[in-house]
């Protein structure tokens, strides 16, 4: 895939998929023929300081990881992002969820993995 800004992670995503980030830029969703479909920023409105980690959870929706704003944001497939951690994060870097709810985040900033819970009810 040519022509990103500084690729950092990327994640698969349904249907073939992937996201990745792009270093003190964007996040850019790819169609499994590696074709782009959008970027975050375009299609929320959504300004990012530095994404990082990503991955897509059970419902398709996208999670990021942004190591200087020190937060974690979910963008769903339809509707408005959702600030999931606002607070407790030095430097997220690495961000992966689980089927039952649960949000595990790298944080480089205090060498250690925390884990929230983001959805009530398993799906």
């Amino acid at each position: 895939v040519p022509n990103l800004q500084g690729p950092r992670y990327v994640s698969p995503a349904p249907k073939g998929g992937f996201v990745v980030s792009e270093e003190c830029g964007d996040v850019k969703v790819f169609t499994s023929s590696q074709k782009l479909l959008w970027s975050l920023s375009s299609k929320y409105g959504h300004q990012f300081g530095n994404p990082a980690g990503v991955c897509v959870d059970v419902e398709g929706s996208i999670l990021v990881a942004d190591e200087q704003r020190r937060t974690v944001h979910l963008f769903p497939e339809h509707g408005a992002p959702v600030c999931l951690v606002s607070t407790g994060l030095r430097r997220p870097v690495g961000v992966t969820c689980s089927s039952f709810g649960h949000l595990f985040v790298a944080d480089a900033g205090e060498n250690c993995v925390k884990v929230f819970k983001y959805r009530v009810r398993p799906p």
